[in-house]
């Protein structure tokens, strides 16, 4: 029976052993899968390495991201350069053009010979290397003569007031010469721009001067006190410092209009 007493008690003393390495086995793997379920809490420097990688990739975007805005900048400089040259090829050929143009249109080639208000000769030449403004008309004229110079002198003296253009020269001829001497033209002239210029001459003179230019004259029936009115081209002519006609302006052209056109001439001028 002593025995058999003992061999039972060694029998639950080994049962008891076995349990006890049971739960200590269970516990090992469940502390294993936690540690296999938070990989970010058991190896730390894990995430230090990753965030290297994240500031190379970084780095290396930005990099190649300057590479493409620099590649721009330098394909978009070379378009611009291109179109430039272009461009500036394209109006030097059409100034060529229009220089071709006003050369066969022959207005305003000749010369001129006529006496200004102050009792001066003056030819074409006198005139070079200056703009003028060119008006034909007559001092008898009761409204629009008075009018086209009065806009004349508006013109001048709105450029006048921008320092980076050159001067313009404002002319007036008469078509009228038998009623227009020096003095009647200087008794006119005062009354409108301060460099305004008066010209006249003899008949065949001012005849001359109109025909360069296609001017249209032709004098009206004399009333009872022997007055007359003159029909004329109204225009307002552009020359260039060559001596070349360039433009003219008609009545509907406002100051601000031929003042606007003046300008860009006068910056786009090629001398000859």
């Amino acid at each position: 029976m002593l025995g058999l007493r003992c061999i039972m008690g060694d029998l639950r003393g080994g049962a008891a052993l076995l349990q006890n390495l049971r739960r200590t086995f269970v516990s090992s793997a469940v502390l294993s899968s936690r540690w296999r379920l938070a990989p970010q809490d058991r190896l730390p420097q894990a995430r230090f390495l990753s965030g290297d990688r994240d500031s190379s990739v970084s780095v290396a975007a930005k990099m190649k991201l300057r590479t493409r805005l620099l590649v721009t900048l330098l394909f978009g400089g070379g378009l611009l350069g291109v179109w430039w040259f272009v461009h500036s090829e394209k109006q030097q050929k059409l100034r060529q053009q229009r220089v071709e143009q006003l050369r066969q249109v022959a207005l305003g080639q000749g010369t001129f010979s006529l006496m200004d208000h102050t009792g001066c000769r003056r030819t074409k030449r006198d005139f070079l290397g200056n703009w003028v403004l060119l008006y034909f008309g007559f001092t008898h004229c009761p409204d629009i003569c008075p009018d086209e110079l009065e806009k004349l002198s508006t013109v001048v003296a709105t450029l006048d007031r921008d320092t980076s253009l050159p001067p313009v020269q404002p002319l007036f001829i008469t078509v009228d010469p038998e009623r227009d001497d020096e003095a009647a033209l200087a008794r006119y002239v005062k009354d409108f721009h301060p460099r305004l210029i008066g010209l006249t001459g003899t008949v065949e003179e001012v005849k001359h001067a109109g025909r360069d230019y296609r001017v249209y004259a032709s004098a009206g029936p004399k009333d009872e006190d022997g007055d007359y009115i003159v029909d004329h081209t109204i225009l307002i002519y552009l020359v260039s410092p060559d001596g070349l006609f360039l433009d003219y302006y008609n009545r509907m052209k406002s100051a601000e209009q031929i003042a606007d056109s003046v300008r860009k001439h006068i910056k786009n001028y090629a001398a000859l």
